[in-house]
């Protein structure tokens, strides 16, 4: 069983995805987040802003689901460059220190948008 779940607090897909998907009613599959507001503003043109708006995004999409940040067990976040990582790391840590999912990163060669950060995730929901 799956259902589609969309949030109208994130910015729409730019393609032909949802915003995530419930597998058998507990696990949610977000699709990668870029750094666009729900008015499709790009968040800003650096790591840490753009940071942000992903994690904010995968935010709105898990509370529209029931859950909420701490339910995340795993992110995969792709970068243009790796020389950002430390600074990604440290927003993302302000939103997820207390419960750390389980991660990968990437720098890949070009972003969708060519903004600087993708995130996507995996929830575990009650």
């Amino acid at each position: 069983m799956k259902k589609i779940i969309n949030s109208e607090n994130a910015p729409a897909p730019i393609g032909p995805y949802s915003h995530s998907v419930m597998a058998e009613g507990k696990m949610l599959f977000i699709s990668g987040q870029i750094p666009f507001d729900v008015n499709g503003n790009l968040a800003g043109d650096d790591i840490v802003s753009q940071t942000h708006q992903a994690i904010k995004n995968i935010e709105s999409i898990v509370s529209e689901a029931g859950g909420k940040l701490s339910d995340v067990v795993k992110t995969t976040v792709l970068m243009q460059d790796m020389n950002d990582f430390a600074k990604m790391n440290e927003v993302y840590d302000s939103y997820f220190g207390a419960t750390k999912p389980a991660r990968a990163a990437f720098q890949v060669s070009r972003l969708p948008k060519d903004v600087l950060v993708e995130i996507e995730a995996v929830a575990c929901l009650d």
